[in-house]
């Protein structure tokens, strides 16, 4: 049986020619790079001193090592604070209050237009004119929670919305109120399907930690600026603080995608799962209309299992 496809299989001709293309875009991008490092070369920029005053045990005992380690402070507390703030601005916005959705996602569609260095600066200022220690920090830190705490609760409310209608339904059917039903069924299947998109996020919390070296926080780029500047190999002191930001934040995809698989294998679990829940609720919600006074609606008592009556949910 021939593989269904969503594109023709290329011929031979098109296959010569895909081929050529990557070929002379191999090319350019080779040439591109021996130019840069011939430039570089005749500046004195690929000299072995240069490099090695970059990667020696000074550099990494007292800069890159602490610059990581306030890095990860900064980051740390943001995923925190952003977590809590965008799971409770995430449910204000799933509120059944219109006064409290509004109010919620007036504060979220906010912070998420401002830009994080702008905040990071407001912040700053703001804290070292009240006397704050350590201002700095507390502007990345802020500035950070506020801006991804946002994007968080978009993530919240955008993965409540995407669930079966049947959940809260089911939910509703037992005698949760719209708030259990939000807060002990709903939530919580959101959140795992969120994880990879969560994790994600993680790596542009790290990213924008960087910014913090505007305001003089004393980050890993920070550190790596001040060792090039004593050092003179400002280039290649910033290259190495780039690779290792290429590492951190590429294992934290790697777990992003460790995740998503683990969420796909479970899938099937979670379904059956979900659909004996939605079993046993329809027999028990039968039973309980069965029972139910002939003027009660599915909203003030009886279940879906009532055939004369239509569902009244929200």
């Amino acid at each position: 049986m021939s593989a269904s496809v969503l594109f023709d299989a290329p011929g031979p001709r098109a296959r010569r020619r895909i081929l050529l293309g990557n070929v002379v875009g191999a090319l350019v991008v080779a040439a591109g790079a021996a130019f840069v490092l011939t430039r570089l070369a005749d500046k004195g920029q690929l000299d072995a001193d240069l490099w090695l005053a970059a990667v020696d045990a000074n550099a990494w005992t007292n800069y890159y090592i602490p610059g990581f380690l306030y890095t990860v402070r900064a980051a740390g507390a943001a995923i925190v604070g952003a977590g809590i703030f965008g799971l409770l601005f995430g449910l204000g916005r799933l509120a059944s209050s219109r006064t409290v959705r509004i109010v919620c996602g007036a504060v979220v569609e906010f912070f998420r237009a401002v830009p994080v260095l702008l905040m990071m600066v407001f912040f700053w200022l703001l804290l070292a004119n009240a006397g704050v220690p350590s201002p700095s920090y507390w502007g990345v830190v802020i500035a950070l929670v506020l801006y991804n705490g946002s994007v968080v609760a978009e993530l919240v409310r955008s993965g409540v919305h995407g669930l079966p209608r049947g959940q809260r339904e089911a939910a509703l059917s037992v005698g949760l109120t719209r708030g259990q039903s939000l807060r002990s069924v709903e939530v919580p299947q959101a959140l795992v399907a969120m994880l990879p998109a969560l994790v994600s996020q993680l790596v542009v919390v790290l990213k924008d930690s960087a910014l913090g070296a505007i305001i003089s926080y004393s980050e890993l780029l920070q550190h790596a600026r001040r060792l090039g500047s004593g050092e003179g190999n400002i280039l290649q002191t910033l290259t190495v603080a780039a690779l290792l930001f290429i590492l951190i934040n590429w294992g934290l995809t790697k777990l992003a995608e460790r995740l998503s698989r683990t969420v796909r294998r479970t899938a099937g679990r979670t379904g059956t799962t979900a659909a004996g829940l939605d079993a046993g609720v329809g027999e028990g919600a039968t039973a309980v209309a069965a029972e139910a006074p002939h003027g009660l609606t599915h909203g003030e008592g009886a279940g879906p299992g009532d055939p004369d009556r239509p569902a009244r949910w929200d």
